[in-house]
């Protein structure tokens, strides 16, 4: 059975899910399944694939049903690593978490400013460009998707996104020389709806790209981590940020089945191999 709850925060209303029993039936603890910009929508197939563990997601703050009073629209980890502490704080914590994308960078966060919160952390695909050889590459071609979200709208913007995350490699010339993508080679719209208020496109999450994590907090706390990475990420910006967060924190790197949507069975139209994902996780968790 699946219960939603509202924890008030003086900044945020955050909206979690509990699937099965607090405390949880066997001692062990619960399974918390986290990411941004993304809400706990998308992780329905891969919660509904531990019915044997209670699961906790959540929508991080301004997303999905989770509302802000705070009067700001920027997210950065730190802001998203206190919020996921205080659901944890509310179910009785410490959990065992996988943290995907921006949720993985906010998890390393978390790690370091609240050691006891977490048992594992796999922190799946952190796109920490900062960690990259070429990050002054990397973040003008950030800022390159940001400008042409701004001046053309969502279908350019992420055309532009799906370029910059699907390019092989190192940041070269010939990618920033080459033209916009057409948005319609990939099944997106050319007409813009006016809206510029995308969490991914805008720059709002410009702060979690950005992330240094602490390499000293991270090994002085109790949690096991391991930084998870796709198979089909292999040379691609989260494949490449995956390996130099593992390399620059001396962390365990442990391989996925699939690319950075790997474990979605459906969801946003995505497609990955979610029943082995679910299987490799359990592996990785011990």
């Amino acid at each position: 059975m699946t219960t939603a709850h509202l924890l008030e925060t003086p900044e945020a209303v955050l909206a979690y899910d509990v699937r099965g029993p607090l405390p949880t039936a066997d001692g062990r603890p619960p399974l918390f399944l986290t990411a941004a910009p993304m809400d706990a929508a998308g992780f329905a197939t891969l919660a509904a694939l531990f019915r044997d563990r209670t699961v906790l997601t959540y929508d991080p703050r301004g997303l999905g049903r989770s509302t802000r009073h705070d009067g700001r629209v920027e997210h950065t980890p730190q802001q998203n690593a206190e919020d996921v502490h205080r659901v944890i704080e509310a179910v009785g914590g410490p959990v065992d978490l996988f943290a995907s994308s921006g949720g993985a960078v906010s998890a390393l966060a978390l790690v370091a400013a609240h050691p006891g919160d977490v048992r594992t952390l796999v922190a799946h695909e952190p796109p920490l460009l900062a960690l990259l050889p070429d990050a002054d590459r990397a973040f003008a071609a950030e800022r390159e998707v940001h400008a042409v979200y701004a001046a053309k709208g969502w279908g350019y913007g992420m055309a532009a996104f799906i370029a910059l995350t699907s390019w092989r490699g190192e940041f070269t010339d010939a990618y920033a020389s080459a033209p916009i993508p057409d948005p319609a080679a990939f099944g997106l719209p050319v007409e813009d709806d006016g809206t510029r208020d995308n969490p991914l496109l805008s720059g709002v999450s410009d702060a979690i790209t950005a992330y240094r994590p602490d390499p000293a907090a991270l090994a002085a706390a109790p949690t096991r981590v391991v930084v998870g990475v796709g198979a089909g990420s292999d040379g691609v910006l989260t494949g490449r940020t995956s390996v130099a967060a593992a390399e620059a924190l001396h962390l365990e790197l442990a391989v996925f089945p699939g690319d950075h949507g790997g474990f979605f069975g459906g969801e946003f139209g995505q497609r990955g191999e979610p029943e082995a994902f679910a299987e490799r996780l359990r592996e990785v968790l011990g």
